[in-house]
């Protein structure tokens, strides 16, 4: 009888044991310091600075709300997005998929399975898109009226680099649009992407790729005039001459070996560069603005501006033409642009860009052209389907 009780005790003493545990383990590990000190705050503040790219502060504020309340589903999306960020995909799932088994409310819930579709969009594995897909398709089952879910799958199918995801894309922004909550703006200006590109229409998949880059470089604008405007042939067809840049050793006046002709790069600083093809055969072009320096580099990863494309354009209208005057055609006529002056060296290039309608203001506003601006891939594009409008006149 004793022996039954003393067993009853110690099984009962085990279960208060481990139930004792469990709920430690489940309790806060910290108490709140102030009235802002919540789970809530902490992750308002996370998702700030997570969008500033401080992935430091983000994880120290959703940690902050983690240590109030450790199932605190919204904490767990925020540190997957931050080592999602970092690169560090293992955490970063471990992270989401906490985040979606602890989501109580539907709230919740989108915002797990949307920072899901975030993580498949980071990666980029074989199946990604499928599995976005999916994860969209649960966000939007628990709130149709979520803007988050349309806006991130949206910037999935803009990733898929082909004209059917963009065209997918933009439906998924015009939907956030129409929801018009958050991500407004955000939805906004990627819609207007969708449309330049779609407009563009990049005929080739670097086009493409292009396209959806902010600030496009010497090297990304050598490809669009190799692929997309195919410069190399226009420019044999209207008998333009190119030249040979490879690099001649000088011959010594006491001995001359005819079969001893050292070559050099046209550039010193392409070798490894992806886009090597398409920088040479550019240079060998001998467009002004896009040729290799004095110092043998090209510089490959260095943006262009609206103006240094301008000159560029300018330079290849002359060549396709044969007409030398454009060079000077504007020269002494008043500027239409309020931010470019006649005295500026590259006025008439900017002014025969805008007389052909090839480029035009950035402000429609003010009327600015903001020559020092950078250009983005579908807007180089853009111009590119000008131009070549343009050249079949000649």
């Amino acid at each position: 009888m004793k022996n039954k009780l003393f067993k009853k005790m110690l099984s009962g003493g085990l279960l208060l044991l481990l139930f004792g545990l469990i709920t430690a383990c489940e309790a806060p590990k910290r108490k709140a310091e102030s009235v802002l000190d919540t789970p809530d705050h902490h992750v308002f503040s996370g998702n700030k600075l997570l969008q500033k790219e401080d992935y430091d502060g983000a994880l120290r504020e959703f940690n902050l709300a983690l240590g109030l309340d450790p199932k605190y589903s919204p904490a767990h999306v925020g540190t997957g997005l931050v080592y999602g960020y970092k690169k560090d995909f293992k955490k970063a799932f471990d992270s989401m998929e906490k985040a979606k088994d602890l989501a109580k409310t539907k709230e919740h819930k989108v915002e797990a399975h949307t920072g899901m579709l975030r993580l498949y969009s980071m990666e980029r594995k074989e199946g990604w898109l499928s599995k976005s897909e999916t994860e969209f398709r649960s966000a939007i089952g628990n709130d149709v009226g979520a803007p988050a879910p349309y806006y991130y799958m949206g910037i999935a199918y803009k990733l898929s680099q082909t004209m059917e995801g963009v065209g997918k894309a933009g439906d998924m922004f015009k939907k956030v649009l129409e929801i018009n909550k958050e991500l407004v703006a955000d939805a906004n200006k990627e819609w207007e992407l969708v449309q330049k590109i779609q407009r563009a229409a990049p005929g080739t998949k670097i086009g493409l790729q292009i396209a959806l880059i902010d600030r496009i470089t010497r090297a990304d604008l050598s490809a669009l005039f190799v692929q997309e405007l195919e410069l190399e042939k226009l420019f044999k067809k209207r008998g333009v001459k190119t030249f040979d840049t490879s690099f001649k050793s000088p011959t010594s006046p006491q001995k001359f070996e005819a079969d001893k002709i050292s070559k050099a790069a046209p550039a010193t600083d392409i070798e490894n560069h992806v886009l090597r093809t398409d920088v040479e055969t550019v240079i060998g072009l001998g467009i002004r603005g896009l040729e290799a320096y004095p110092d043998h580099t090209f510089h490959p990863n260095q943006n262009i501006t609206k103006v240094e494309y301008a000159v560029m354009i300018e330079d290849i209208l002359i060549k396709v033409s044969g007409d030398e005057s454009l060079s000077t055609k504007f020269i002494g006529s008043q500027p239409h642009f309020p931010d470019v002056r006649a005295d500026q060296w590259f006025f008439n290039a900017i002014e025969v860009c805008n007389a052909r309608g090839i480029m035009q203001a950035e402000d429609l506003t003010t009327g600015e052209f903001r020559p020092q601006n950078p250009v983005s891939g579908a807007d180089a594009l853009i111009i590119i389907r000008k131009l070549k409008d343009e050249l079949k006149f000649f």
